[in-house]
């Protein structure tokens, strides 16, 4: 296992293969349409991979845009010394528009409210803000609905001729890019198509037009415009089981979840095992305690499912998952004999050592694996690797090291 698992002893650890982040990056750049650039999506601390290092993995290999959800994680990323482009989508009014300006921030525009809020920002800032126009193609979420994009165009050009924001993006947000063949998909495209003419005969010129995101990166070239924004892939994480595993499109999951067997011992016939004896022993064998729970992000939705690698063999969660542990059945033969206090459990990793991947853990818990992954939580410290010479670099877990 050592292929998998680092060595560092700790209680448990996510580690990062910062090698393989690269290689996607790669990939997913060579499937690019000419002309588009791969925007890396590290909102949610990178899918919980860890911004900072993520994103500078993700541009040494290529990707020529960086994209978060809110402003403060933009911020960091600025703060941290990353120069390299960044769209931030997810504002709120009273947000820090004049910091996001200063710190020389996409920021993204989806309703008059947040426009005037942006350009008295730019004026007390003295400088222009950068601002893409989001428009609602049909996912219902955040955009500008069509009805009101004339309105929304209209006052960003009078904003742009008064010099307070220049409009540098016109961009939407796929609904069904993961259901290959889905109905919206083509009807999504041609709203934009018509969006973006109407803005750009409205006289803007933007740097950047862009739909796509992991999904159809990997199966729209028609989307692809001049930026793609992937995200779960950057990871090695396959959008939906519908394109294919994370194998056969090519990609390499990053993060390896694992941790050391705190306790073996041996029990009786009948015992029960976790609250509310949801398992009962069903003859005399061995439980191992695994000290990884729910406040670690380990989905309690997965009790008496949830598949981890121990001693050579997959085994499941026995009974329930609780805040900080759960019990694996060992078993009573010669491989549960094997397994002692120490030993790895590795919960999800890509694979190659026979140990389940966070595509498992999300059948178990009836969930996709963009949410296995980004819920791992900060008490668990994540080891980089660079997948080159095995260095590693440990960060978080115990207020050492670098800050995520």
């Amino acid at each position: 296992m050592t292929g998998t698992v680092p060595t560092s002893p700790l209680r448990a650890r996510a580690a990062i293969d910062l090698g393989a982040l690269r290689g996607n990056v790669r990939a997913l750049r060579a499937g690019l349409a000419p002309g588009a650039d791969l925007m890396a999506v590290v909102k949610s601390d990178a899918y919980g991979h860890g911004a900072l290092p993520c994103a500078r993995a993700a541009l040494d290999a290529g990707a020529a845009w960086l994209g978060t959800a809110t402003p403060h994680e933009a911020l960091a990323l600025r703060a941290a010394g990353i120069t390299a482009p960044i769209l931030c989508w997810l504002w709120t009014p009273g947000d820090p528009w004049r910091a996001g300006i200063e710190a020389g921030l996409d920021m993204s525009v989806s309703a008059m409210w947040a426009l005037r809020e942006v350009t008295a920002a730019a004026r007390e800032a003295g400088r222009p803000a950068r601002i893409q126009l989001k428009a609602d193609t049909g996912l219902g979420r955040n955009g500008c609905q069509p009805a009101d994009w004339p309105e929304l165009v209209a006052a960003a050009r009078a904003a742009e001729v008064a010099g307070t924001v220049r409009v540098t993006g016109l961009w939407s947000h796929f609904a069904c890019a993961d259901e290959p063949g889905h109905s919206s998909i083509a009807a999504q495209l041609d709203v934009f198509d018509e969006l973006v003419a109407y803005a750009e005969k409205a006289g803007v010129e933007p740097e950047v037009r862009h739909i796509a995101n992991s999904a159809a990166a990997l199966t729209l070239p028609e989307s692809h415009f001049d930026l793609v924004r992937s995200g779960i892939a950057v990871y090695g994480i396959s959008p939906s089981a519908e394109l294919g595993t994370s194998r056969e499109l090519g990609l390499r999951p990053v993060m390896t979840l694992a941790a050391s067997v705190a306790l073996v011992k041996r029990v009786p016939e009948g015992h029960g095992v976790s609250y509310g004896h949801t398992y009962r022993t069903s003859a005399e064998t061995t439980l191992g305690l695994i000290p990884l729970g729910y406040a670690d992000g380990v989905p309690r939705h997965a009790s008496g499912r949830g598949p981890v690698l121990v001693g050579g063999t997959v085994r499941r969660v026995a009974g329930r998952v609780a805040m900080d542990q759960f019990v694996v059945d060992l078993g009573a033969g010669p491989d549960a004999d094997a397994v002692q206090e120490g030993a790895p459990a590795v919960l999800f990793g890509p694979g190659d050592d026979g140990e389940p991947t966070a595509a498992d853990w999300a059948e178990a818990a009836d969930t996709i694996a963009y949410e296995i992954v980004t819920r791992i939580g900060p008490r668990v410290p994540r080891v980089y690797t660079d997948g080159v010479d095995g260095h590693e670099e440990r960060v978080g877990g115990d207020g050492r090291g670098a800050g995520r």
